[in-house]
């Protein structure tokens, strides 16, 4: 069985005045949702059960999905109607609608990619890592620190300076930088250790925490395209992309 839950509960701050009146997740890009797109990928890759996790006009997705019948899949809701969890603590929440003997792919609502989720969360080394990210060589100010294995040890704002790892005097320039692309698995094994956290909790700094203890391991698709169509200048170029994504099948 194969299992992914959809991150479609944040506020859509930066698509702004869009999202003053629907989630992101409804947001049309080529004239379909965001949502319809992401669920439909999964669909294609052989996924059966989804959990989407809302929030911001929470009732909106949920009725989108029940008029749509699910679009034929076992989709489920975790509900944070009541208080957003942030990444880490949505996971968490979401954790007994899932099969618990098997990974979860988390895809972010907003990515519009060409990647091979099946491929992705059915790589041979599954069965020994924690968590598995998929990660790109694009320009950005905040990249993840991984060693020559592609085991994450840090992360570092390179325009700051600031460097988050459990690992004292620990050198950025001693590793390779990769940008986070919005997609990963988690494995049930690193359920355990969010036991100790708050509700409330961002993923990446748990992964952050525990990259010392666990595997947690980065992958590069090196003909990856990736959009994250979360703010309003990106929105305007989706519908290229997209084209782009149907020219290179």
């Amino acid at each position: 069985m194969m299992q992914a839950m959809i991150f479609a509960a944040g506020l859509g701050t930066r698509l702004k005045p869009l999202t003053d009146r629907i989630p992101k997740a409804l947001v049309s890009v080529g004239g379909e949702p965001l949502l319809k797109r992401v669920i439909f990928q999964l669909k294609d890759a052989g996924f059966t059960r989804i959990v989407v996790n809302v929030h911001h006009f929470s009732q909106q997705i949920i009725d989108y999905l029940r008029v749509h019948d699910n679009f034929g899949m076992d989709i489920r809701i975790s509900d944070e109607s009541e208080k957003l969890l942030e990444t880490g603590g949505g996971i968490r929440k979401a954790w007994p609608l899932f099969n618990q003997s098997e990974p979860i792919l988390i895809h972010n609502v907003d990515i519009l990619s060409n990647v091979d989720l099946k491929k992705f969360y059915q790589m041979e080394s599954r069965d020994m890592i924690a968590a598995r990210l998929m990660v790109s060589e694009r320009k950005t100010k905040r990249y993840l620190l991984f060693d020559d294995s592609m085991r994450l040890v840090g992360w570092t704002n390179i325009e700051t300076g600031e460097v988050k790892s459990p690992y004292p005097d620990l050198n950025p320039k001693d590793y390779k930088m990769y940008a986070f692309s919005g997609i990963h698995m988690v494995a049930p094994s690193l359920f355990p250790l969010m036991e100790e956290e708050p509700d409330k909790f961002p993923i990446m700094d748990f992964y952050l925490k525990h990259c010392d203890k666990v595997r947690i391991e980065g992958y590069v698709k090196n003909d990856l395209k990736l959009m994250d169509v979360g703010k309003q200048e990106t929105l305007k170029e989706a519908e290229a992309f997209l084209k782009s994504l149907v020219s290179s099948l």
